[in-house]
């Protein structure tokens, strides 16, 4: 589904390092919009996590444009990470890559479960392709798509 000049690379575990760096740049303007940005905080949860064979690379060309984490579980798949470097962003990367995530769930027959942080664009983003919220806290909002 991702179109080129476009293409998705398996991570392998020598990212993880290069993966939690452009975690914090992609993240970096929503954590500080709620005066929460610690740049080690943001590296050491995601690589406490990390697991490459959950984790997709999409490339432009020989440059990294973003990634994506999804884990799954017994009745459902869960969007634990989807990231695209700030260069890349309004592009349609994201969308392109939301879809396919969309498309595995689909013929799986799973649906897609994710969170986001409060007051972050990405909220905007995931209910436009379709997700719905199902909760929020203090901290972020829960969203669920249906095949």
């Amino acid at each position: 589904m991702l179109e080129s000049p476009f293409h998705l690379v398996p991570a392998e575990i020598k990212d993880a390092a290069d993966l939690a760096e452009l975690r914090v740049l992609a993240m970096r303007p929503s954590l500080e919009a709620v005066g929460r940005f610690d740049p080690i905080r943001a590296r050491e949860r995601f690589l406490s996590t990390f697991v490459a064979a959950d984790t997709k690379i999409v490339y432009r060309g020989e440059e990294r444009a973003g990634f994506f984490v999804v884990r799954q579980h017994k009745d459902h798949l869960y969007l634990d990470h989807l990231y695209v470097d700030p260069k890349f962003q309004g592009t349609g990367i994201g969308k392109s890559l939301l879809e396919q995530i969309k498309a595995d769930a689909q013929a799986r027959q799973f649906p897609v479960r994710l969170v986001a942080l409060n007051g972050s664009p990405a909220n905007r983003f995931y209910q436009a392709c379709g997700f719905q919220i199902t909760g929020t806290d203090d901290l972020d909002t829960h969203y669920i798509w249906h095949p």
